[in-house]
């Protein structure tokens, strides 16, 4: 029998939660995701020291304030990682926009287009590439406008059903709910220790957002992400696409019992009935729903952070070069 990892793979497109280049050479998944924790990381090994070096020189080179070339040589070190896993995968790679522009659209549509306009600029075709953009009402009204001019996205921090209802409605290519950090919120606000697998609230947010998209025949991509255990992975077999980190891939790869499909686009269906999300309704639902609220406020401080930081061991190298 085949392990669960390839019975996986036969139902869902499988991507790596990873920026490690060695991790994406070793587990070929169909896609990869980054973000700037996972960047932070990955920056830390002899592998990406290459890619440091250029995009501090060619920030170099474009001149500008020393603030301007800070922000230049992290966005240029995020499309090398981006080229240097597109070698490895015969897919996507998402890029994320700095989410300190996350309430700001024309700030994220400017740092969008000079992201694919780097990623032309170094060789790469841009079909390959998916912009990350919080799902924030400003975030979703610039992927809007993006997808209308050819550059697909990724709308990440997406964790309730009025964000997946907006992104759709949008034509947005595609979300990212976050699995785990929803489970996280539940397991610190509530007496409970722990969630089966079926009852946990993160597949369940997930569930319920594949099974209104395909009822509703929305074109957007639900790919789940942040998991913390294969339960939550194997109760959405099925689902478009997964991002799972390399140390699941393993425990999947390692465990060799069936995996059955839980969801599908012909056995969808769904009770949700909603009309045009305007902003009104999205602040509204959005205000109501705390956990959502909290959690993705959250997640743009921990981003922006660890951007801050990555910025950080840029600046160091530029000074010590």
């Amino acid at each position: 029998m085949t392990n669960k990892l390839e019975q996986l793979k036969t139902m869902t497109t499988v991507v790596a939660d990873t920026g490690d280049i060695d991790a994406i050479a070793k587990w070929r998944p169909e896609d990869a995701t980054t973000n700037p924790s996972l960047l932070l990381k990955a920056a830390a090994s002899d592998a990406y020291r290459p890619m440091l070096d250029q995009a501090v020189a060619d920030a170099r080179r474009h001149g500008g304030s020393s603030a301007e070339q800070l922000t230049l040589a992290t966005d240029t070190l995020a499309v090398l990682a981006g080229r240097e896993i597109l070698n490895l995968i015969p897919g996507v790679v998402s890029t994320e926009v700095d989410a300190r522009l996350s309430f700001d659209t024309n700030a994220t549509l400017d740092r969008a287009r000079r992201l694919v306009e780097l990623y032309d600029r170094h060789g790469v075709d841009t079909n390959r590439v998916l912009i990350k953009i919080a799902s924030t009402w400003e975030g979703i009204r610039a992927a809007e406008q993006l997808e209308k001019e050819g550059i697909r996205c990724n709308l990440t921090l997406l964790f309730s059903f009025i964000q997946a209802a907006a992104c759709a409605q949008a034509g947005a290519f595609l979300i990212s709910p976050f699995v785990g950090r929803i489970l996280d919120w539940h397991l610190a606000n509530s007496d409970r220790s722990s969630f089966a697998p079926a009852e946990d609230p993160g597949v369940l947010s997930v569930s319920r957002i594949y099974n209104f998209y395909k009822a509703n025949g929305y074109d957007t991509v639900v790919m789940g992400a942040s998991f913390r255990n294969i339960g939550e992975i194997e109760m959405l077999a099925g689902c478009d696409r997964l991002t799972i980190s390399p140390a699941l891939l393993q425990e999947l790869q390692d465990d060799t019992g069936t995996l059955p499909r839980q969801l599908s686009a012909e056995g969808a269906s769904t009770g949700d009935r909603l009309g045009t999300v305007d902003e009104q309704l999205f602040r509204w639902e959005s205000n109501e729903d705390a956990m959502a609220t909290e959690k993705l406020a959250d997640g743009i401080r921990r981003f922006t952070a660890d951007q801050i930081e990555l910025e950080q061991r840029v600046r160091q190298l530029a000074q010590a070069a």
